[in-house]
């Protein structure tokens, strides 16, 4: 799997981004996003781990990227996009079938991507925001919430699912930056989280229910280590849309 392993200024970013390599299959499947940095991204092999990356050499298919609708320091409209499941799609002789999973509740190996897909669009026609508190899946539909549990230090958050990805071993979800920073990995790149569906996200972007549900949790600083707990505090449910609910 080729792979951007390459260290920012802002911190590791882009790890388990698909290059240009695969980029025919994406457009297949109608997976327009994320496609920014092919020329970088066509020259990485592997994946990134605690900050590390190994450069190897594939030539690029010609694939171009995405446009940057928005830069950094412009303001990020939210919503925008549309409600997406896609066809089955295959990345590298793997297929991923796109599907409805109300009981999905897994455990995996999470990345998270920033400045080099910020302004870009996501995978249902949102504006990638690396301020936000959103998530690339595989498979589940877009957009969509999901809880988060980082199983390092048990802090757990609720993501917007606006993106597909990610493409490298055995990484389950992609997050965004202040997602990462959020849950405190964003210093090393990767970590084992538990990634739980919650149910569909509104078309208009509302973040609230995100931004909510984080103020409740109680965080210690990004640098202190932490044992896990097994559930958020506070009432998480009524940070949730109507509908939604916690889940064990």
């Amino acid at each position: 799997m080729l792979t951007s392993a390459v260290r920012h200024g802002t911190g590791i970013a882009d790890c388990g981004r698909p290059a240009a390599g695969v980029a025919a299959a994406w457009l297949a499947a109608g997976l327009t996003a994320k496609l920014g940095y092919v020329a970088l991204v066509a020259l990485a092999l592997g994946g990134c781990a605690s900050g590390s990356s190994q450069m190897g050499g594939k030539p690029s298919l010609g694939t171009t990227p995405s446009a940057r609708v928005a830069t950094y320091g412009e303001r990020i409209p939210k919503g925008g996009g549309t409600v997406k499941v896609g066809a089955p799609y295959s990345i590298e002789g793997r297929w991923y079938v796109p599907r409805d999973e109300p009981g999905y509740d897994r455990v995996g190996v999470a990345s998270w991507y920033g400045l080099d897909f910020h302004g870009r669009k996501t995978a249902n026609g949102e504006i990638y925001d690396m301020d936000a508190l959103s998530a690339a899946h595989p498979t589940l539909p877009l957009p969509s919430y999901a809880y988060v549990t980082n199983t390092a230090n048990g802090r757990t958050i609720l993501v917007r699912i606006n993106d597909r990805g990610p493409y490298a071993k055995d990484r389950i979800i992609d997050l965004s930056q202040a997602s990462a920073r959020a849950l405190g990995f964003d210093r090393q790149g990767l970590t084992d989280v538990r990634v739980r569906y919650a149910g569909p996200a509104p078309l208009d972007g509302d973040d609230r229910h995100e931004r909510q549900f984080l103020a409740q949790q109680s965080q210690p600083p990004m640098n202190v280590a932490r044992a896990a707990r097994p559930e958020p505090r506070g009432d998480v449910t009524a940070a949730l849309p109507s509908g939604l609910a916690w889940r064990r």
